[in-house]
């Protein structure tokens, strides 16, 4: 079942032919993917590109409709207290993804200021920025098409006091085209007297929610054997052969029911993958696998707010998470609107909102008037507080932007974190071959694509797809059917159907500036 208003995006002869080479013979295999978010609609792309008959079982009416997200996190600048080696990760990922979907990627750069109230200093993030410079780099030389974050000598800069008092005399510009064009604005509102210097400005991008679901939905709509069902609950999942000596289950049942319909169906397919983000645990439980995993309820807040005087970049306070003093995110979208995150229990942060899975379930209980929020939509008296609060939390280092207005809407959802480190950023996908199961759990949406491969690595291990690397060609080469028909601005076209049926301001699913 396709979203109406995607049909008439995706003409029949937009319709991918199933590659020849697939199966090399093999009889053609099924798989059910229960979740339609970022995680279950890239790895449904990357299956359905392969010939798979693929389904997707999705409960909200459009794909990619959860947690808030708003930055690419290409070097994981946001996050002190990670390795270095998930920064790595993070920027590779991102760069890989963002060739998948490069028309929701906004180009604006970021900027990291760490407050005078803070005890570390900026020159602490020196020896990181400039290995991820390093591995940019090596990343362009493998392939020049890798470089979308700009040239690698350019992929962070510093800016002391002295230049951002002489940056604060020049007039704003309308368009930028500089990084010091892109800083005056900064030079202008920021509160230079509460932060340490020097500030660091990377070219951490932004990404945008709208724009990623047009394009899961665009992409998936390029194919017959693609299936995707939203409005649709998942009652249960059941195995269809089960060798009871070596419990080996090789099909699987899905009974499913469409909000248009009474009647549950089923579906069997070849093999299960659980993208079921927050409810992981859920089909886990069905399944019957046991694992420790944590749930988190967090939301970020819009706003609008003219001062800005026009584009303007991301901006990042540094702080420690879950105190008072936590982490303060400023993002841009295009006509004053912005999306605002602080890491603290006031704002985006919720004192019951983490919760942990039990002996007796895989599924972590959040507070049910969480799940009440997440199924029905927030109090509004509620969301505006936070909305308040969050304004008053940046105003103290933007202090103009006391005068932002509160919107009616939040991006907010629950977000899984596997195992019992509610600090992981990186995370894909749990494999469990005997029961042709899958489970992928990313912290980050940008790890879905390095999600996908494992499967389908899995997948030619078990047979079910062919190991000739021509079959795979299109993934290292970057050759997305869909991108061949769809252009930014039809994408953009969607996103903006998208967000005004998410009731959000339609400026929210433009850009600033694309890729």
């Amino acid at each position: 079942m396709t979203h109406p208003f995607i049909e008439s995006y995706a003409p029949n002869s937009h319709v991918s032919a199933e590659p020849k080479a697939l199966n090399n013979g093999l009889p053609k295999k099924s798989v059910g993917i229960i979740g339609g978010g970022t995680a279950g609609a890239t790895i449904a792309i990357r299956l359905a590109a392969l010939g798979l008959e693929t389904y997707v079982f999705e409960k909200k009416k459009s794909l990619i409709d959860g947690p808030p997200m708003c930055h690419l996190h290409s070097g994981g600048n946001l996050y002190r207290e990670i390795p270095d080696d998930d920064c790595i990760d993070l920027l590779k990922q991102c760069i890989d993804i963002a060739r998948l979907y490069p028309h929701t990627i906004d180009v604006r750069p970021t900027v990291f200021a760490v407050p005078k109230r803070d005890d570390d200093s900026p020159e602490d993030l020196f020896p990181r920025l400039d290995k991820l410079v390093k591995a940019y780099s090596e990343l362009v030389e493998q392939d020049s098409a890798n470089k979308v974050l700009g040239e690698a000598e350019h992929y962070y800069q510093l800016y002391s006091c002295e230049q951002m008092l002489k940056l604060a005399k020049q007039k704003q510009v309308a368009k930028p085209t500089s990084l010091d064009e892109w800083m005056i604005p900064v030079a202008k509102h920021l509160d230079l007297d509460k932060l340490k210097f020097p500030l660091i400005v990377a070219q951490e991008y932004g990404w945008n929610i709208f724009r990623l679901s047009a394009s899961a939905q665009l992409a998936l709509a390029e194919y017959k054997h693609a299936h995707v069902l939203t409005n649709t609950c998942v009652k249960s999942v059941s195995p269809v052969t089960n060798n009871k000596i070596d419990k080996q289950i090789t099909k699987w049942n899905i009974e499913y029911q469409t909000q248009a319909s009474l009647e549950a169906k089923t579906v069997e397919v070849d093999y299960l993958i659980n993208a079921c983000g927050f409810q992981t645990g859920i089909i886990d439980d069905l399944v019957g696998v046991d694992v420790k995993r944590m749930v988190e309820f967090k939301a970020s807040y819009i706003t609008h707010w003219q001062g800005a005087g026009g584009q303007i970049p991301e901006i990042i306070i540094y702080g420690n998470r879950g105190t008072p003093e936590g982490m303060a995110q400023l993002t841009p979208y295009p006509n004053g609107y912005f999306q605002i995150h602080g890491m603290t229990n006031d704002i985006t942060l919720f004192n019951d909102g983490l919760a942990d899975a039990t002996p007796m379930s895989a599924q972590p209980k959040l507070p049910d008037k969480y799940l009440h929020y997440i199924k029905d939509g927030w109090d509004k008296t509620a969301l505006q507080a936070r909305n308040q609060t969050a304004i008053d939390y940046v105003a103290e280092f933007v202090p103009a932007f006391k005068s932002a207005n509160t919107q009616n809407n939040a991006l907010f959802g629950g977000q899984q974190i596997p195992g019992d480190d509610d600090t992981l950023r990186v995370a894909d996908v749990s494999l469990y071959s005997h029961i042709s199961y899958a489970r992928a759990e990313n912290v980050k949406a940008s790890s879905t694509l390095i999600a996908a491969d494992q499967i389908v690595s899995e997948f030619i291990k078990l047979g079910i797809i062919s190991s000739d690397p021509a079959v795979n060609h299109h993934r290292s080469s970057h050759q997305w059917s869909y991108l061949k028909h769809n252009s930014c601005e039809n994408i953009g076209e969607v996103a903006r159907i998208l967000a005004g049926e998410r009731g959000f301001p339609i400026d929210m699913a433009e850009l600033n500036n694309s890729l």
